[in-house]
């Protein structure tokens, strides 16, 4: 449009009196003598020429027409603006389909070329590593390069894991021990054993892990020995073992300080190992008259004991007992039935509390509530009956008997009294007192008291009931 605009002006000059702003002078508007400055012309050498002033003031006013009319072009160009007959910028209300307004989000080229394709077929951009669906083939090496060596092109590289020296061993592998004591599971120590450079330090995993285990429980040191196992062969040789164990008989000395029954549990270890044939049965008898300190004899004396003892039928396999949930029920309850036998009889509430910590089984001390409750309603004897409640009362201050285990444990007798009355009359009577007892020692609350179980009694006629059944707590 504004190149429009330039052809028309071209066509028609527009004189400096129709574009000039100036009001006219009083000269003028009273006829005066005064000369226009309207086509001055001067006489230049015999040539009529044009005054330089009027060119330089024309080309002025037609340059500013052309900047409005190229600035109202750009800016209205969407409402079809349009010059009129007389120079005049007309405005329209539609938007022209080439204006730049419209192509505004347009992304194309401009300038005509091309179809309007994306650039490079879709592979250009940033972000793009290539045309879509395209497989990049392997780059040959060309051997012509100034850059090509040849000693490269044959190197294999591998994962280098530096061997870990002797202050890192026991910060890594003693948490990887410790894991296993909570799952377990001896192929994923395995596993992480075999992902470390172990190095000159293989010996010592497993006297590393038996130190660990004699400061835990039974059942950790039950686990110990089947680690030794199942470790012997694939990660660590039997001259492993045998150095580990050498290791463990020096440093009984220390061991004893924290652990004062470091000398029998060494020497059951290595029973174990000699039975789980990890250790050779030559190993104690190596040992004889080489021997200065006074705790690894007694180690090899009650390892050489215990093989002794598996000749005559003993199962060395199994002296370090099953830990918690790993034991038979029928065997847990037979049992606590002796723990609570063997505290009827004593009376040391001491020995009975260790003897329970000691099965293990937190998450089962209910079956333990129950069988003193059923075996204090069979007695039918007051002695047993203030014994064990005031076992019970211990065990729930000391919270080894957790709150939940001992509504558990009552609830329990509740839901097979009426068994338990069968073969105990009184068992009913015997059980409210028993109950109002442990509600005035604090052993449970209220609302547990009041869920206690109580016989029913049939009132007849003779009663004086006017013919009414009716049932009764007594």
């Amino acid at each position: 449009m504004a190149a429009d605009c330039e052809a028309w002006l071209n066509a028609n000059p527009v004189g400096v009196e129709d574009l000039s702003d100036s009001f006219i002078s009083g000269e003028e508007d009273n006829g005066g003598s005064g000369v226009s400055n309207k086509n001055i012309n001067n006489e230049i050498n015999g040539n009529w020429m044009s005054s330089p002033s009027n060119n330089i003031h024309e080309a002025c006013l037609k340059a500013k027409a052309k900047r409005r009319l190229r600035k109202h072009s750009s800016r209205d160009s969407g409402r079809g603006d349009s010059l009129s007959d007389n120079g005049d910028v007309g405005r329209g209300t539609s938007m022209a389909p080439t204006s730049p307004k419209s192509k505004l989000l347009d992304r194309k080229s401009r300038m005509g070329k091309g179809r309007g394709l994306p650039k490079k077929g879709g592979a250009g951009g940033k972000g793009v590593w290539g045309r879509s669906g395209e497989v990049y083939e392997p780059v040959e090496v060309d051997k012509k390069d100034p850059n090509f060596d040849e000693d490269q092109e044959n190197c294999v590289y591998e994962t280098v894991v530096p061997p870990l020296d002797e202050r890192d061993f026991e910060k890594t592998v003693a948490p990887i021990v410790q894991e296993y004591f909570e799952h377990g599971d001896t192929n994923e120590v395995a596993e992480l054993l075999a992902d470390l450079n172990l190095g000159p330090m293989r010996s010592e995993v497993p006297s590393l892990a038996v130190s660990l285990a004699l400061e835990a429980k039974a059942s950790h040191r039950e686990l110990t020995s089947r680690l030794l196992v199942d470790l012997c062969g694939s990660i660590l040789s039997r001259s492993d073992m045998e150095a580990s164990f050498d290791k463990l008989l020096r440093d009984l000395p220390d061991l004893v300080l924290d652990t004062p029954g470091a000398p029998q549990l060494v020497g059951q270890f290595i029973a174990r190992a000699v039975s789980d044939q990890i250790l050779s049965k030559s190993y104690i008898e190596g040992y004889k008259g080489k021997v200065d300190c006074d705790h690894a004899r007694a180690a090899l004396d009650r390892a050489a004991v215990l093989l002794k003892m598996s000749m005559g039928g003993l199962r060395v396999d199994n002296h370090w007992g099953m830990g918690g949930g790993q034991r038979p029920v029928i065997q847990l309850i037979k049992e606590m039935n002796l723990l609570l036998k063997e505290y009827i009889l004593s009376g040391d509430g001491k020995e009975a509390e260790r003897c329970l910590r000691d099965l293990e089984v937190p998450h089962f001390h209910h079956e333990f509530v129950y069988e003193a409750i059923v075996m204090v309603l069979e007695s039918r004897g007051e002695k047993t009956f203030k014994m064990v409640l005031q076992l019970l009362k211990s065990l729930s201050l000391s919270s080894i008997i957790t709150v939940d285990q001992m509504r558990r444990g009552y609830e329990r007798v509740y839901m097979d009294i009426e068994e338990i009355n069968i073969d105990v009359p009184l068992a009913y009577f015997i059980l409210e007192q028993f109950v109002d007892k442990s509600f005035r020692m604090g052993i449970i609350g209220l609302k547990l008291r009041d869920q206690c179980p109580h016989r029913n009694r049939k009132r007849f006629v003779s009663e004086g009931d006017g013919g009414v059944v009716k049932f009764e707590r007594y």
